[in-house]
């Protein structure tokens, strides 16, 4: 079998064009070819770590270079083996993602196959997709609505938005109250639309249940991260108090990790990311794991069009397939470019390519060479990069007056 002669690793963005998901300002591309000359494509995440992700690739790279490139749980393990912070440094399992990702995609075109009849075949025709990244400087609830009245029309049936503007770890009555006049407008609005509340991780449990009290209500799809990802016993609480489902799992950086959420009923949606916990394989056993728990899975999918591709390949072959995380209607022009075909998106909903072997994707290496960065993405000292654009804000001194006064 062709071995993997050469890893190229190539930082890709485009300075001020990432409006709504400034956390994947920049991302990383891996071009793996083999010895018989067949070629891969891999991406690993960048948010506010380009550097030491392009560095890690650069580290890792010596591990799979002269290895059988087909051997893909072999060279996983051989990593696991070499790299000693691994289930627990996201550098590492970022660069290991890229890296095993792009193997999959060279032993489908070995094959000649799609990567989804590597991981069982198809169970299902197209995935249902949520908007994300549709909100930025969205802020009060007219802001929402409006923007949502365009996703919708574009054919979504679910949408996910933070609508807790600048609160963090605490959340008071004004922050509370705004968040729900948010949430209440969005359901007034589209009361068959799924709505998922994203929290970022950002609250102590008492806020978050507060939080979880005050919305439950509205019936959301789910929350997401609606506890600090280190505070396990606080989620516990929020999950004894609160109704809405959780969901969480893009900073849970392998699946045996995942296994005390599910033992402990800590989770309903598990959101692994297969470009940050290790690749398709991870991904693949997770939602095994999960379906034991009768848990469903929703992949998170917040950087670029090769982990789309990666991703419905497994969204095709899992039983426990709930929905499928979407920007790609948001995305600046040349992130829409890099891949020329493979997948599409219409009225809501993904579709692959049928019968094309790998992760089914062409590249598009004139935007490889055309939009090469080098360095750091961009930092706002005003708002975290996690946040869709121009939301992390305080309220206006026109809403604060028209809240001492108790308009609407």
């Amino acid at each position: 079998m062709p071995t993997i002669k050469d890893i190229e690793i190539y930082e890709l963005g485009e300075m001020g064009a990432e409006k709504s998901s400034p956390w994947s300002s920049t991302i990383l591309v891996v071009k793996m070819v083999a010895s018989d000359g067949t070629v891969g494509y891999g991406e690993a995440p960048t948010t506010l770590m380009t550097l030491p992700v392009y560095e890690e690739l650069k580290e890792m790279s010596r591990i799979f270079i002269g290895r059988e490139v087909t051997e893909i749980q072999k060279n996983y393990m051989e990593v696991y083996k070499h790299s000693f912070y691994l289930p627990v440094s996201v550098e590492s399992t970022a660069a290991l993602s890229a890296l095993e990702i792009a193997s999959w995609d060279i032993t489908g075109k070995i094959y000649g196959m799609p990567v989804y009849d590597a991981f069982g075949g198809r169970m299902r025709e197209d995935v249902r997709a949520y908007a994300n990244g549709w909100y930025d400087n969205c802020v009060s609830p007219e802001d929402f609505v409006a923007k949502a009245k365009a996703v919708v029309k574009m054919g979504f049936s679910g949408v996910k938005f933070d609508p807790f503007r600048d609160a963090y770890d605490n959340i008071n009555a004004e922050q509370l109250d705004h968040a729900e006049s948010v949430v209440k407008a969005m359901r007034s609005s589209f009361p068959k639309l799924d709505l998922m509340i994203e929290c970022h991780g950002r609250f102590n449990a008492n806020s978050a249940i507060r939080a979880g009290h005050a919305l439950e209500k509205y019936n959301p799809l789910f929350i997401e991260e609606p506890v600090h990802p280190d505070q396990f016993e606080g989620l516990l609480r929020f999950k004894n108090e609160v109704s809405i489902p959780v969901a969480l799992g893009e900073r849970v950086m392998n699946s045996n990790l995942f296994l005390n959420y599910m033992t402990n009923s800590a989770v309903d949606v598990i959101q692994p990311d297969i470009t940050n916990f290790g690749g398709m394989l991870q991904g693949k056993s997770v939602a095994a794991m999960a379906q034991a728990f009768g848990i469903e899975v929703a992949y998170h999918n917040a950087f670029g069009p090769i982990q789309t591709a990666a991703t419905l390949n497994l969204d095709y072959t899992i039983p426990n397939l709930l929905i499928q995380e979407s920007f790609e209607a948001f995305w600046p022009a040349w992130k829409k470019k890099l891949v020329k075909s493979g997948y599409s998106i219409e009225n809501g909903r993904f579709s692959l390519a049928k019968g094309r072997p790998g992760l089914g994707i062409t590249i598009d290496e004139r935007i490889m060479e055309e939009y090469k960065v080098k360095g750091i993405e961009p930092f706002n000292p005003s708002e975290p990069a996690w946040v869709v654009g121009g939301t992390f804000a305080k309220p206006s001194a026109t809403v604060k007056k028209r809240q001492r006064h108790g308009s609407k």
